[in-house]
């Protein structure tokens, strides 16, 4: 059985043979949701690369103590990954969000497109990007990352441009492009992947986005949802990285 993942914030890195306290949210999922009995083994981490391995050595009502046996600070991935996800309806961004991270992204930019259907004022940008976090997190653990991605606060596509700077390479989704992405011959170390929303992304925006040094590519002949392209993208990205072999 694969020991389960929780998110905790330390304050110091706990030592081998220490006891930690999961508390709060976590330990509730962890007793009520997890069925977590003492002596069943269990990883925690900071999202930020730490792993610690124990076993519960006590369930309480409202939190459950961990005997440390081993902590790792793992390293990041060589090749940082970030999805530019634009705004889409229903919950179609959530579950692009939610599949990159299982795919090892390690920051999401939300991204209120031109087109994008889906609206978020100043009070819903705190609370989306709130949401967008939570979602990435719970993706993260199930997945036993140990590297949580971070959540951008929301950028429209002025703000997006500037970004670009941030980053060796960035490849905007587009079924016109003149070539895909599988013919990259080469990757950087840090990439951005721009999804745009239902309708595409706006021709102006495009060119704005190619002025800054964006790549426009294709993923073939067919016409992804925004829920699935930047998905798709990752994967041939990291295909491309041998992550996969």
């Amino acid at each position: 059985m694969v020991e389960p993942l929780f998110k905790k914030k330390f304050s110091a890195t706990p030592s081998e043979g220490s006891f930690v306290e999961l508390d709060a949210e976590e330990a509730k999922h962890a007793i009520s949701v997890r069925r977590m009995r003492v002596d069943e083994a269990i990883q925690l981490t900071d999202g930020r690369g730490l792993r610690v391995q124990g076993f519960v050595s006590e369930v309480r009502p409202k939190s459950l103590m961990v005997k440390v046996t081993t902590v790792t600070q793992e390293q990041s991935a060589p090749t940082e990954l970030t999805l530019v996800q634009a705004l889409a309806k229903g919950d179609r961004d959530e579950l692009a969000i939610q599949a990159a991270t299982e795919l090892g992204i390690i920051r999401v930019i939300p991204w209120q497109a031109e087109r994008s259907i889906s609206r978020w004022d100043a009070a819903k940008a705190a609370k989306g990007q709130v949401r967008w976090q939570v979602i990435c997190d719970e993706a993260a653990k199930q997945s036993l990352r140990v590297w949580h991605p971070q959540v951008e606060p929301l950028a429209d596509s002025q703000a997006l441009t500037k970004a670009f700077a941030e980053f060796d390479q960035v490849f905007v989704l587009d079924p016109t492009a003149g070539h895909g992405l599988a013919s990259q011959k080469a990757f950087s170390s840090r990439i951005a992947v721009v999804v745009g929303p239902e309708g595409g992304i706006d021709e102006a925006e495009l060119s704005q986005f190619e002025a800054a040094g964006a790549i426009r590519v294709g993923l073939g002949e067919s016409i992804l949802r925004t829920s699935t392209a930047g998905v798709a993208a990752i994967s041939v990205i990291q295909a491309a990285l041998g992550r996969f072999d």
